[in-house]
C-alpha cells in the first residue's frame, strides 16, 4: 500500500503541462526544448527575411542621403565644368579646377546637406502627411485633400521663402568666392546679394517659371528620389543661369565671360 500511494505522489507531480520544466517528466522537457527551438527558428526567419528585403532595395532607397549627396556633388561639378568648356570656352586641360573645387563645396554642402536637411528632415516634420501622401497612387493623391495642403504649402515655401531668401543669396555669395577680388566673407556676402537684387526679377521671374511646376512633382515624389530628381532639373538651372549670365558679362565689359555671373 505504500509503494503504491508513493507511485501516485510520482504520477501526480508530472501533472504540470507539457510546456513546463519538469524533471520527473522527459516529455516536458522535450516539448520545451521543441518550444524554444522554433522559437529560435522563427527569429532568424524574420531576420534573414528582412536582409533580403533590404537587398533588394535599391541604393538610393537604402542610403537616400549619401546618394543625393553624390548627385548633388557631382552635378554642381559638372555644371561648372560644362560653363568653364562653353561660356568661357577652355580647353579641359585648361580647366581651373579650384575654382571648380569652390562649386564642388558649394553643391557638398548647401544642395546636398542644407537642402537635404530642410526639404526631407524638417519638411517632414513641418508637412507631417508628405511620406504618405508621397506613396499614393495619382487617383489617390486627388483624393487626400491633407495631403494636397501640405503638398502646396511646400511648393508655396520653396518658391517664396527658400528660393529668394537662402538658395539665391548663397548661390550669389559662392559665385563672388570664386570671382571675388577679396578672401573677406563680409565682402562676398554684400557683393553677392548686391548683384542678386540687380538681377532679381530675371532670377525670380525664371525660378517661379521653372521651379513652381518642378516642386509640384517634386513633393508629389517619394523622398529618395525627389532630391535626385530636383539636382537633375537643377543641372539645367545652373547652366541657364550661367548661360544668361555669361552673356551680359561678355556684353558689358568687352571680355570673354569668366564667372558665368552678370556683374
Amino acid at each position: 500500500m505504500f509503494a503504491a500511494s508513493s507511485l501516485s505522489r510520482r504520477v501526480l507531480s508530472c501533472r504540470s503541462p507539457p510546456s513546463s520544466l519538469c524533471v520527473r517528466c522527459p516529455r516536458g522537457v522535450r516539448r520545451t526544448n521543441a518550444n524554444a527551438k522554433n522559437g529560435t527558428n522563427n527569429a532568424n526567419s524574420a531576420e534573414d527575411a528582412a536582409a533580403k528585403s533590404d537587398a533588394s532595395k535599391s541604393f538610393a532607397e537604402r542610403n537616400p542621403f549619401l546618394f543625393q549627396l553624390g548627385v548633388a556633388t557631382t552635378k554642381t561639378s559638372a555644371a561648372d565644368i560644362m560653363v568653364q568648356v562653353v561660356v568661357d570656352r577652355r580647353n579641359f586641360d585648361d580647366i581651373d579646377y579650384k575654382r571648380n573645387a569652390i562649386f564642388v563645396v558649394f553643391g557638398f554642402a548647401y544642395l546636398g546637406g542644407f537642402q537635404y536637411w530642410l526639404m526631407v528632415n524638417q519638411f517632414s516634420k513641418w508637412f507631417p502627411t508628405r511620406r504618405r501622401f508621397a506613396t499614393l497612387s495619382l487617383s489617390e493623391k486627388l483624393k487626400d485633400k491633407a495631403g494636397m495642403i501640405d503638398a502646396a504649402k511646400m511648393v508655396a515655401f520653396d518658391v517664396f521663402v527658400h528660393l529668394p531668401f537662402l538658395y539665391f543669396p548663397s548661390y550669389y555669395a559662392c559665385k563672388e568666392v570664386v570671382t571675388g577680388k577679396t578672401w573677406n566673407p563680409i565682402d562676398w556676402v554684400r557683393d553677392g546679394c548686391a548683384k542678386y537684387w540687380d538681377n532679381k526679377e530675371e532670377d525670380l521671374t525664371a525660378m517661379i517659371k521653372l521651379w513652381g511646376p518642378v516642386d509640384c512633382v517634386q513633393f508629389s515624389m517619394p523622398i529618395h528620389y525627389s532630391m535626385p530628381f530636383r539636382h537633375i532639373v537643377s543641372f539645367f538651372w545652373t547652366a541657364y543661369i550661367s548661360f544668361t549670365r555669361g552673356a551680359v558679362e561678355a556684353e558689358d565689359d568687352g571680355e570673354g565671360a569668366n564667372d558665368g555671373i552678370k556683374r
